[in-house]
C-alpha cells in the first residue's frame, strides 16, 4: 500500500499537475505582437487622432532643430500651483497637502502622464542566487546575485524575472545604507565593446562603498523593455495577460519604477541593509524613472536625478531641446500612458494640468538632488535651465512641509552647486553622465 502512494505521489500528481497547467495555457488568449509603430497608431485611433506633430531634431544643424534660444523657451510661463485646489482653495497646512492636493496632483499623473499601477500585479518571490566575497576598487565586499521572481500563476504565458546586484562592504558590521542604480545589461547590447565606456563610468561604486554605503544595481529591461513592441510582454503584458493597453495603463517609466519599489521590499529583508536609508538613482531615461520613483514611493530616502530631460525633472511647457513631441514618437511613447499622446496631438502643453515641478513635488519632504551636465558637452537636449525651474517650483511645497528649497531663483554658473537645502541642484561641467557629481551628491 505505501508504494503505491509513493507512486501516486511521485509519478502521477506531477502528470496530472502538467496536464492541468497545459490545460490552462491551452485556453488562455496568446499574447498580441505588435510593432511600436502598430501599437502607437492603434493608440492614436482609440483617441480619434489623425496625426500628431513632428518633433524636432536633436541636430542643431537640421532644418527643424530644436530651440536652444532662451528669448523663445517659455511659451507658457504660468505654472500650475502646487499648492492651489482643483477649486480654487489655496493649500495652507501640511495636512491639506498630504489629504487634498497631492492626491489631485498624483491623479493627474496617473491619467495622463504616466499611467495607473494596476490593482492585480502579481507578487514576487526573491531567490540569492550567488553570494561572493570580493573586492571593488580594492574594498572587501559581499556580492550578492538575486532574482525576483514575478509569479505568473495567472497567465504562465509571460514569464517575467527582475535582476538585481546588492553589493555591500564586508568590514561593516551593522546594516548600511544603499542606493538603487538603474543599469544596463551590457551582454543585450550587440558588439557593445566596454573599452570604449568613459574611465570614470564605474568609479560611482567606490565613492559609494568609501562612505560605508552599498549599492544596488537593478537591470530595469529584465522585467519590461525599452521599447513600444515590449507592451504586450514583461510585466506590463503579464498583468494585462498578453492584450494591449488601455489609455490610462501603466507606461514603461512607471513599471520601472514599480521595480524599483520591489526592489525595496527585498532591501528591507536582508541583514546587510538598513531598509529605512534606501535612495534611489538613474541617468537620462533611467533618471526619469528614478524620479518617478521617489514621488511615488514615499519609503526611499532620497533621490539623485540625472539629466532626466522631457518626461523627468524638466518643465513640458518648455520649448527648448527636446519636447512632448519627440515622447509622443513611436520611439518613446511607451515610456508615458497613451493619453500623453494626445497633447503631441489636439491638445497642446499649455493644456496640460500639471508639470514637472509637481512631480518634484510629490518627493516631498524627502531630499532630491536633480543633476545635469554642461550644454557644450552634453548639449541642449536635456534643458538644464527647464530642471533648474522645475526645481524653483516645487519649493513651495518643501516649505510648506518645513523643508529648505534652493534658495534662490536665479540659475547658477556650471559648476556652482547649490546643496544647502533639501531640493538641490548641481549642473557638472562634464556631458551626458552622472560621473561628475557623485561627490556633489
Amino acid at each position: 500500500m505505501k508504494n503505491i502512494y509513493y507512486f501516486l505521489i511521485i509519478y502521477i500528481l506531477p502528470l496530472q499537475l502538467f496536464a492541468q497547467s497545459k490545460s490552462i495555457s491551452d485556453t488562455l488568449k496568446q499574447p498580441i505582437n505588435l510593432t511600436a509603430q502598430e501599437d502607437h497608431a492603434r493608440l492614436l485611433k482609440l483617441l480619434n487622432i489623425d496625426s500628431l506633430r513632428p518633433g524636432p531634431s536633436g541636430n542643431p544643424n537640421a532644418p527643424n532643430a530644436a530651440n536652444s534660444d532662451e528669448a523663445k523657451a517659455n511659451p507658457y510661463p504660468n505654472l500650475p500651483d502646487p499648492l492651489k485646489l482643483n477649486n480654487g482653495h489655496i493649500v495652507i497646512t501640511p495636512e491639506m497637502w498630504w489629504k487634498q492636493r497631492r492626491p489631485e496632483i498624483k491623479e493627474y499623473f496617473d491619467r495622463e502622464i504616466y499611467g495607473r499601477l494596476p490593482q492585480n500585479i502579481p507578487g514576487v518571490k526573491w531567490d540569492v542566487i550567488k553570494v561572493e566575497n570580493n573586492k571593488v576598487a580594492d574594498i572587501p565586499v559581499i556580492t550578492k546575485k538575486i532574482i525576483g521572481h514575478i509569479d505568473d500563476t495567472k497567465y504562465p504565458l509571460i514569464n517575467v524575472d527582475i535582476e538585481l546586484t546588492l553589493v555591500t562592504p564586508k568590514d561593516r558590521k551593522s546594516p548600511v545604507p544603499v542606493i538603487i542604480h538603474f543599469g544596463y545589461d551590457f551582454s543585450k547590447f550587440p558588439n557593445f565593446d566596454s573599452t570604449k565606456l568613459p574611465p570614470d563610468f564605474d568609479k560611482w561604486k567606490s565613492e559609494i562603498l568609501s562612505h560605508g554605503y552599498g549599492y544596488a544595481i537593478l537591470i530595469p529591461t529584465s522585467f519590461q523593455d525599452d521599447n513600444g513592441a515590449g507592451l504586450t510582454k514583461g510585466i506590463i503584458g503579464l498583468v494585462n495577460k498578453g492584450q494591449p493597453r488601455k489609455l490610462d495603463d501603466w507606461g514603461t517609466l512607471r513599471a520601472w519604477a514599480w521595480g524599483a519599489s520591489k526592489t525595496l521590499d527585498y532591501l528591507k529583508t536582508d541583514k546587510n541593509v538598513d531598509g529605512n536609508k534606501v535612495g534611489i538613482e538613474g541617468l537620462s531615461r533611467y533618471g526619469k524613472a528614478a524620479l518617478v520613483t521617489l514621488a511615488y514611493d514615499q519609503r526611499f530616502a532620497i533621490g539623485f536625478i540625472g539629466s532626466s530631460g522631457e518626461g523627468g525633472a524638466s518643465l513640458l511647457r518648455r520649448n527648448f531641446g527636446e519636447l512632448i513631441e519627440n515622447v509622443a514618437s513611436t520611439g518613446e511613447y511607451h515610456w508615458m500612458a497613451g493619453n500623453f499622446l494626445k497633447y503631441a496631438g489636439t491638445l497642446t502643453t499649455k493644456d496640460l494640468p500639471i508639470d514637472a515641478h509637481e512631480l518634484i513635488a510629490m518627493c516631498a519632504p524627502r531630499p532630491v538632488f536633480i543633476s545635469c551636465g554642461s550644454p557644450e558637452v552634453e548639449g541642449n537636449w536635456v534643458d538644464a535651465k527647464g530642471q533648474f525651474m522645475a526645481a524653483v517650483g516645487a519649493g513651495p511645497v518643501y516649505k510648506l512641509l518645513g523643508k529648505k528649497d534652493l534658495g534662490t531663483n536665479e540659475m547658477p554658473p556650471i559648476g556652482t552647486p547649490l546643496v544647502y537645502g533639501d531640493i538641490a541642484f548641481s549642473q557638472h561641467s562634464g556631458g551626458h553622465t552622472n560621473a561628475p557629481n557623485w561627490q556633489t551628491f
